[in-house]
């Protein structure tokens, strides 16, 4: 086994085993030696058989398990203890419920070692549409037993493809292009240099409810020197579970209006006050307000 990993995988879970467990499936079929990268499972306060899942594992991948008491939603506090944890230069954050694709690692780390300087890379994730209305077409179109085929198969038909899809039609693929490209650093599945992880200080676990911790990293990294870089071959899918939507965004503009608050910048506040169905307009007026 080397020494120092190449990139840890850093898992945040509650309540959620069985996607969990697809989860780990998917990274011991990783054409990235197993001894080369290291997961490490954070469970924040699961009562269900969370716990054995990840131990089931134990003897396939370089995995370590840590469990935080149930003290409501922490999933930056959750990720924070991968982030601490990590050996690895590279971190990778991939929730339960999304399957990599074999080439997923390995693409990660070469995006990293082709760009000079701190990277934050962002994969290529099908099925992520943002809602529930695309449950059933991804569900009929994948194959658990065979992750890569499916995802070939999307890709091929152009099908299920990624809600971020939207945002490179307008803005183009090269995000040194646009001013916020940490507007869509989802922690479905992205990447970062751990060093600079910790620099920046990790998540801030003022974020008690689900939405924003990971975009308010990544705009902390894009201001610390990170470049941000699209990487469509680190493909995954999202495997579909409904999700409460409405509930979901009224999260994630209180806390966008935490974030406004904190740092007190007028991207921050055009960000707060951008109603969630102009989302896409965010970066066109960030660029007429710079």
């Amino acid at each position: 086994m080397s020494d120092v990993p190449r990139c840890t995988v850093v898992i945040p879970t509650y309540n959620r085993s069985d996607l969990l467990r697809h989860s780990l499936e998917s990274l011991t079929r990783q054409r990235m030696p197993a001894d080369e990268f290291e997961v490490v499972v954070v469970d924040d306060g699961s009562c269900d058989d969370t716990a054995d899942v990840a131990a089931s594992f134990q003897s396939r991948l370089n995995l370590r398990y840590h469990y935080q008491s149930d003290e409501g939603f922490r999933a930056a506090a959750a990720r924070n203890i991968g982030i601490a944890d990590a050996r690895a230069p590279i971190c990778v954050f991939a929730d339960d419920g999304v399957m990599l694709h074999a080439d997923n690692l390995i693409q990660h780390v070469a995006s990293h070692e082709a760009t000079p300087g701190p990277t934050a890379v962002l994969p290529y994730l099908y099925g992520f549409s943002g809602d529930d209305t695309n449950i059933e077409v991804v569900t009929e179109r994948l194959d658990l037993d065979d992750i890569d085929a499916s995802i070939e198969r999307m890709q091929a038909k152009r099908e299920c493809r990624d809600i971020r899809e939207l945002f490179y039609d307008r803005y183009g693929e090269d995000l040194t292009r646009v001013p916020a490209p940490w507007q869509i650093f989802w922690t479905a599945n992205v990447s970062a240099d751990t060093r600079q992880l910790r620099a920046v200080g990790s998540f801030d676990e003022k974020f008690r409810t689900w939405g924003g911790e990971d975009i308010d990293l990544g705009y902390r990294l894009h201001r610390a020197g990170a470049r941000f870089v699209l990487n469509r071959q680190a493909k995954a899918v999202h495997v579909p579970h409904a999700k409460p939507f409405d509930e979901l965004m009224k999260s994630a503009t209180q806390n966008y209006r935490y974030m406004a608050e904190k740092y007190g910048t007028a991207l921050m506040r055009l960000l707060a006050e951008l109603p969630p169905k102009r989302f896409l307009d965010f970066n066109e007026l960030a660029t007429a307000a710079t």
